[in-house]
């Protein structure tokens, strides 16, 4: 009883006696109830054969510089230190054109695709043959958070569904012991728009991302039984609880949402056992441990972030999203390299490469690489001319970027796309990002104009109502 004369609530009674039920774990579980009550499967069968099964999408927030990382030019050497002309206005946020200024990093060639990678990455030069390289990117802002809000939901306002959900509505789980969606935020912070960047909008609430706690020893909060509450007491709890449960049902017949929600419960319940499974990296070997980088403080506990990924990926999550860098501050804790593009990139290069170059690697050794999509995305690129004359930083520049995919169905070792001579606009093969989503779905077996989801008298969409696959880069 909550006080002398009302009686506890199912919902809060479970809530107080289950202890060990975290609020994440039990939020992302109580409203599975339309496809339960339908009988249906949690898997859902695609709309064609899909390429891939599991999707992991690393987000670089705040910016990565084109210039610094994949998209060589040799014109911007030549022409470093003039004036930027004949491009129209200027596209930054800050509104501050300085000179054009050369990469700061030295390019070279790799693997026997001969792909252009800075010095900035050396570790995912390695893996230059398996990944495809897009640097005709577009984005519709030059803002960080619709930016990012646009690369993730496909809108630049937020209160859409982000990618994950949509893949979650789309195809259900693989695995009833844990979420069809889960995010790794970076343990520094989270990025611009927070949990927005991972929400379900409007579709159902049991598809948004259920976001781990990376700064945390325990990845959700309260996810053990108090220690003050004994085996003995539990049980009683359940025991009780499933007597009440009984007496509803019997007085409910048919009620195929009231056992649905019995369902989800004892799926949180599950959780307590799966996900300190999933997220433990103690059995992983100590060549693996050292691949990723664990023990090297220069991730910032990144590299642990890509290893638990790739354990919750082969657990059966459908999609995993692990963000690199969080929003804004001082010193920075992002790719936004306003200030002094050597140092900005040389610190968040030295939390991403190596670990994400690990997870390439170790999906792939595993024969993983196969059936997942990898995705490597940020929100836009960096403008060829400094932030300011005589500056050493880029300003912000949504008309021409690169992204990556490397795996399943995805042609190994090729680029897509070009910039122009100095990387301001696209030069040909204009990749949108509704394109981008379109072919992400397609590989996932999904055809992104049959997708929908009906909100505010409109069947409603990743893609909006633009969007073309790809088809160039896949095999």
């Amino acid at each position: 009883m909550s006080d002398n004369t009302t009686p506890f609530s199912r919902r809060h009674f479970l809530w107080n006696s289950g202890g060990g039920l975290g609020a994440i774990a039990l939020a992302w579980m109580l409203q599975r109830d339309n496809a339960r009550a339908a009988g249906s499967s949690p898997a859902i069968k695609p709309h064609f054969p899909a390429k891939a099964k599991r999707v992991v999408q690393v987000f670089c927030a705040g910016g990565v510089s084109h210039l610094e990382t994949f998209d060589y030019k040799p014109e911007l050497e030549r022409m470093h230190g003039k004036t930027l002309e004949g491009k129209g206005e200027n596209l930054g946020f800050f509104g501050q054109p300085g000179r054009l200024m050369k990469s700061v990093y030295n390019f070279r060639q790799h693997g026997k695709s001969g792909a252009w990678v800075s010095d900035l990455l050396p570790h995912l030069a390695g893996c230059a043959d398996d990944i495809c390289f897009i640097k005709s990117m577009f984005a519709k802002s030059n803002n960080h958070t619709p930016a990012a809000f646009q690369m993730n939901s496909g809108f630049t306002l937020n209160g859409f569904p982000c990618m994950g959900a949509w893949l979650s509505y789309g195809l259900g789980t693989e695995n009833e012991n844990l979420p069809a969606f889960v995010v790794l935020p970076d343990p520094r912070g989270l990025p611009a728009g927070g949990s927005i960047n991972w929400t379900s909008g409007f579709l159902p609430a049991n598809h948004q991302g259920v976001s781990f706690r990376t700064n945390a020893a325990e990845p959700i909060a309260d996810l053990r039984t108090p220690a003050d509450v004994t085996p003995a007491a539990r049980t009683a709890d359940m025991e009780l609880l499933a007597s009440m449960n009984r007496d509803f049902a019997s007085a409910s017949p048919g009620d195929g949402a009231f056992a649905a929600r019995l369902r989800s419960y004892e799926l949180a319940a599950r959780m307590q056992s799966s996900i300190p499974d999933a997220t433990s990296l103690d059995s992983e070997p100590d060549a693996i441990k050292k691949l990723y980088g664990i023990n090297e403080p220069a991730n910032k506990g990144f590299a642990r972030n890509c290893l638990m990924a790739r354990r919750l990926l082969e657990r059966g999550v459908r999609f995993v999203q692990i963000l690199n860098g969080g929003a804004f501050g001082s010193p920075r804790i992002n790719w936004d390299g306003h200030e002094n593009m050597k140092e900005n990139h040389d610190n968040q290069a030295a939390t991403m490469d190596k670990p994400v170059a690990a997870l390439m690697q170790d999906l792939k050794q595993r024969g993983m690489l196969e059936d997942t999509l990898f995705v490597w995305s940020t929100e836009f690129g960096r403008g060829p001319a400094t932030q300011g004359v005589g500056k050493p930083g880029r300003d912000h520049h949504p008309t021409a970027f690169t992204c990556f995919l490397a795996g399943a169905g995805v042609k190994k070792g090729i680029s897509y796309g070009t910039s122009d001579e100095i990387g301001y606009f696209v030069g040909e093969h204009k990749v949108i990002i509704p394109d981008f989503h379109a072919t992400i779905l397609h590989l996932l077996g999904l055809d992104h104009e049959k997708l929908t989801f009906y909100h505010n008298g409109v069947n409603r969409r990743l893609t909006d109502v633009h969007g073309h696959v790809i088809k160039s880069i896949l095999v």
